[in-house]
């Protein structure tokens, strides 16, 4: 088992690792849309931003393991109001093009820092 940790994502605040590597695969914790770098959790604004910031996080997370977008398998996506599902669902398109790993959207009720977007995800390495 490898615990995975990049300065390009956002640091874990708690006991958890961002991803952890273990018999071919990348199982990433949840993943909310901060910007990694300084001191304070800065979240833009608006679902656009935050989607594209969560994917970018996704990203440098799923690089450092040694996977990437493409080997995704898995991918679950919350968002505090279902209103937001038609902007999620465009942006995650745009994101993985014609790759379509399985995905539930999960409308949870309040995020942590009153984020509008969390993931969590699976690839292969």
């Amino acid at each position: 088992m490898k615990l995975i940790e990049t300065g390009d994502a956002p640091r874990p605040a708690g006991h958890y690792s961002q991803a952890v590597v273990a018999n071919g695969f990348v199982f990433v914790a949840g993943i909310l849309p901060i910007v990694p770098g300084g001191g304070e959790r800065r979240i833009p604004e608006g679902i656009e931003a935050q989607m594209r910031q969560v994917l970018a996080n996704l990203r440098a997370i799923l690089t450092e393991a040694g996977s990437d977008m493409h080997k995704l398998t898995s991918v679950q996506i919350f968002i505090p109001k279902i209103e937001l599902w038609s902007d999620v669902n465009a942006l995650y398109a745009e994101a993985l093009g014609a790759h379509k790993p399985a995905r539930t959207v999960i409308p949870c009720g309040p995020l942590h820092y009153g984020a509008l977007v969390e993931l969590n995800a699976i690839a292969t390495t």
